[in-house]
């Protein structure tokens, strides 16, 4: 038997291509979405829920455990604690919105003017902005804070916002440098617009997607740091209720064996930063697959 008897060439096999893998869809964090929400909503009209004052202290009912009139039980003070939640998170929400409103404005602006300078200006801002960032958070916070005097929630979010801009502001930057050669830009640089008209009409719609998720997290961050502060006695004072005011009950406490003082308020609050966590991640991933497509 020869070598050609023994193989024979029968023809080409033709293959078909295979499939693209197909990609899972992403999907939203409704569960999130929908506590988040209950969250906020309860903050925002939990009076209607509760005739009591979450400030009125009831000493003949100090330290009782959830059940009857009081649902989530009553701290050392006398305190209906879930009149406090309430109350608290709405102090605490209003900061974590506050302060993001304020990085957010001082990291468009700044971002956007170190994107569209020139090259010695853009690499100027950017070491400041590296040196900030280098400085740990928290201890400038405490600095302006000793500043400012006695602490607020407008004092607060002043502080933590004009704080919390930097990484932002990096981000910004690197979007406008991609976008400053754009046809669109040119043509309104040549036709005299200004820097603001650009940065509002050109500029912004284009990058505002790709800092949505920061601008949660920044809000996540905000909350957290005010708790940070309140629970270490020099943020908020005890009079203004906050969900880190109540958590800085915790060492009294702990002493009485009133587990619901600090398991409640810590429960509501690692919620809400859980929920705003997958919402960032979410749109983490939304943005980075719009860009992958592209």
């Amino acid at each position: 038997m020869t070598d050609q008897d023994r193989f024979a060439v029968v023809g080409i096999l033709n293959e078909e291509p295979a499939p693209p893998p197909r990609r899972r869809p992403s999907r939203a964090p409704v569960l999130s979405a929908l506590l988040l929400a209950l969250i906020v909503l309860g903050c925002c009209f939990g009076g209607l829920m509760t005739a009591k004052d979450p400030a009125y202290m009831d000493l003949a009912n100090t330290n009782l455990p959830p059940g009857g009139e009081f649902p989530f039980g009553t701290d050392t003070m006398g305190r209906d604690i879930f009149s406090m939640i309430w109350s608290g998170g709405r102090v605490s929400l209003f900061i974590g919105f506050a302060s993001t409103l304020v990085s957010t404005l001082i990291a468009v602006a700044f971002g956007s003017l170190s994107g569209m300078a020139p090259g010695w200006l853009d690499a100027l801002l950017m070491r400041l902005t590296e040196i900030l960032l280098s400085v740990p958070n928290l201890l400038i916070v405490v600095f302006l804070q000793s500043l400012l005097g006695t602490p607020s929630p407008a004092g607060i979010a002043l502080v933590i916002g004009v704080t919390s801009w930097t990484s932002m502001a990096k981000v910004i930057r690197t979007e406008v440098r991609q976008l400053r050669n754009s046809d669109y830009v040119v043509a309104a640089r040549c036709m005299g617009g200004g820097f603001f008209h650009i940065l509002r009409l050109h500029l912004a719609p284009n990058f505002v997607s790709s800092i949505m998720f920061m601008v949660v997290m920044n809000i996540r961050g905000a909350i957290v740091a005010e708790s940070t502060l309140s629970f270490m006695g020099i943020g908020l004072p005890l009079d203004t209720i906050s969900w880190g005011s109540m958590l800085s009950l915790s060492e009294k406490a702990l002493m009485t064996q009133s587990w619901w003082v600090l398991l409640i308020p810590g429960l509501f609050l690692v919620a809400t930063l859980l929920c705003m966590t997958n919402l960032g991640n979410a749109l983490r991933k939304r943005v980075n697959q719009r860009h992958s497509n592209l």
